[in-house]
C-alpha cells in the first residue's frame, strides 16, 4: 500500500488552523468596525464554521467524483452553489443570534456582497487545492503501482532465469554420480554430499539479494569441487582476488553459470588439462571480475560460448542495475575472456 504524502492528522490540523486564522482576522475587522468582543466572536465563529463545513463538503465531493475534462466549469459551479448556500445560512443564523445588537442588521446587510465574494473565493481555493491534491495522490499511486508491477515482473524473470540454469547443471551432476557409483563409490558419495551442500546454498539465496564477493566465491568453490570430481585432473581453476574487493557486493549466484560456461567450452573436444582463471579486482568504485578459459579457434562449436549461461547473466545484470554494458566478452588467440563489472551496492 502506498504511503500517504501527508498524514490525515496533519491535514486536519492544517485545515483547522486555516479557519482559525480567518476567524481571528474577521474578529479583528468586527472590533475595528465598533462592535464588542461578544458580537465580533459570534459573527466570526459562525461564519467560519459555515465556511469550514462547506469546504469539507467540497473536499469530500471532489474526492468522490472527479469531473475529468470539464474540471474548471464543474469546480466553478460547485463553488458558486456552496458560496450562495453559505451566504444564505450566514444571513439567517446571524440575524437570529445578533438581533439585539444595535446596528448589526444594517452592518450585515451592507457586508453581504463582501461576504459572498470572500465565500466564493474560499470555496474556489478549497476546490483547487482539493483537485490538485487528488491529482497528485492518484498520479503517485499510479506510478507506485507501475513500479511495483515492474519490480514483480523483474523478480519473476530473475527467478525463471535461475530455474532454467539449475536443471542443466543438476542433470550433468547426477549423470556423473551415476557413472561413479559402480566404479568409484566413495567419490560418488562425496559428490552427492557436495551437490547437496551446493543446492542447499542455492535454495537459501534470494533472487535479488546481494552478497559479498567472499560469500560468492565460497559458493562457487562448492560448485568447483563437484566439477573436479567429474573431470578429475583435467580441470584446474585459479581464483585471484584482492583484499579490497572481497567485501564488495554483487548479485548472488552470478559467477557459477559463467564458470560453468568456461569449463564446458574449455574442455570441449579437449583431452588434455585446461586452466580456468577467475580474477577479481577493484577499478575505481567498480568491481571487475575476469573469467578466462582456453578454446580452439578452429572449432566452430566454441564460438557459441556466449550462449544461454552468459545471456542469462547479462539479463540479470540489466534487471538489477538497468545497464547493458556490465558483461563483456572477448577472444584473443586461444583464450576466451568474460568480463563482469559490478557497480557499487544498489
Amino acid at each position: 500500500m502506498t504511503k500517504p504524502l501527508v498524514s490525515h492528522t496533519t491535514i486536519a490540523l492544517s485545515y483547522l488552523a486555516w479557519w482559525m486564522f480567518w476567524m481571528a482576522v474577521q474578529t479583528y475587522a468586527m472590533l475595528h468596525a465598533g462592535f464588542d468582543w461578544e458580537t465580533a466572536l459570534t459573527d466570526a465563529s459562525i461564519t467560519q464554521l459555515i465556511y469550514a463545513v462547506a469546504g469539507y463538503t467540497m473536499n469530500t465531493s471532489m474526492h468522490a467524483y472527479q469531473p475529468g475534462r470539464r474540471t474548471a466549469i464543474f469546480v466553478l459551479m460547485r463553488a458558486i452553489v456552496l458560496s450562495i448556500i453559505c451566504l444564505v445560512a450566514q444571513q439567517f443564523i446571524l440575524e437570529q443570534v445578533n438581533a439585539k445588537t444595535p446596528g448589526y442588521e444594517e452592518f450585515l446587510a451592507s457586508t453581504l456582497s463582501i461576504r459572498g465574494t470572500v465565500g466564493l473565493l474560499m470555496m474556489l481555493l478549497v476546490a483547487i487545492l482539493t483537485w490538485f491534491w487528488v491529482y497528485v495522490t492518484e498520479r503517485t499511486e499510479t506510478e507506485q503501482r507501475k513500479e511495483d508491477a515492474m519490480k514483480l515482473s523483474r523478480e519473476v524473470e530473475l527467478s525463471q532465469l535461475r530455474q532454467q540454469l539449475q536443471p542443466h547443471f543438476l542433470f550433468n551432476s547426477l549423470n556423473s554420480i551415476s557413472a561413479l557409483v559402480g566404479t568409484r563409490p566413495e567419490e560418488a558419495r562425496s559428490m552427492i554430499h557436495q551437490l547437496s551442500d551446493f543446492l542447499r546454498g542455492t535454495v537459501k539465496k534470494e533472487d535479488g539479494k546481494l552478497v559479498t564477493l567472499e560469500e560468492e566465491l565460497k559458493h562457487l568453490q562448492l560448485y568447483l569441487d563437484i566439477e573436479k570430481v567429474r573431470f578429475g585432473h583435467r580441470l584446474r581453476v585459479e581464483i585471484l582476488q584482492n583484499d579490497e574487493c572481497v567485501a564488495h557486493k554483487l548479485p548472488s549466484l552470478l559467477l557459477q553459470p559463467i564458470v560453468e560456461n568456461a569449463i564446458k567450452f574449455g574442455l570441449y573436444d579437449t583431452v588434455g588439462e585446461i586452466t580456468v582463471s577467475v580474477k577479481a579486482a577493484m577499478e575505481g568504485t567498480m568491481l571487475h571480475i575476469e573469467i578466462k578459459n582456453p578454446f580452439d579457434p578452429e572449432t566452430s562449436v566454441t564460438a557459441r560460448g556466449t550462449g544461454f549461461g552468459l545471456s542469462s547473466v547479462k539479463r540479470r545484470l540489466y534487471l538489477l542495475y538497468h545497464r547493458n554494458d556490465l558483461l563483456l566478452t572477448s577472444q584473443q588467440g586461444g583464450e576466451f575472456t568474460t568480463t563482469i563489472k559490478i557497480p557499487p551496492s544498489i
